[in-house]
């Protein structure tokens, strides 16, 4: 019984499909104005335009271009408004020194972002770049005092 409803639900969505698909074409074709020979147009205005300019490839090109030049200026602004709203509200934080990037929620090592855990290397804190897998109760204490001579630090300070 379950066999037969399935196959009767099938050619009836098929049905469908097929009528749905069918209607579309005819639509399409009604819809396609005709212009009869003894209609006529009207005059034309000089106002308008007769032919219709297509945007030529070379400016979306420059667009793109342009759009690429603005990019760093966006992000780079994005920093310095982080910053200035992180000073203003009197958080402290750890400001990465290459983009001006302020982060606050570093207490975390799994969390951390990637450029704090690379200063933290760099300045010598720490012998390397710690997996999640690697953290014990030893290593997550070094990090910690490790951060904290890090927000320490002139360079790093927000």
């Amino acid at each position: 019984m379950s066999e037969g409803l399935f196959i009767l639900t099938t050619i009836f969505v098929a049905y469908v499909v097929y009528v749905m698909v069918n209607e579309r074409k005819a639509n399409a074709k009604s819809i396609t104005p005709t212009v009869r020979p003894d209609q006529q147009l009207g005059p034309v205005e000089p106002s308008m335009p007769l032919a219709v300019e297509k945007p030529s490839v070379t400016s979306a090109a420059n667009k793109m271009a342009e759009d690429k030049q603005k990019k760093p200026e966006i992000i780079k602004s994005a920093a310095v408004n982080e910053a200035q709203r992180a000073q203003a509200s009197g958080k402290k934080g750890i400001k990465d020194p290459k983009t001006g990037e302020i982060a606050t929620a570093y207490y975390n090592y799994r969390f951390t972002k990637r450029w704090i855990k690379e200063a933290l290397v760099a300045e010598g804190l720490l012998e390397k770049v710690y997996k999640n897998n690697e953290l014990d109760a030893e290593t997550e204490a070094k990090i910690k005092d490790a951060i904290q001579k890090l927000e320490a630090m002139d360079k790093y300070r927000a």
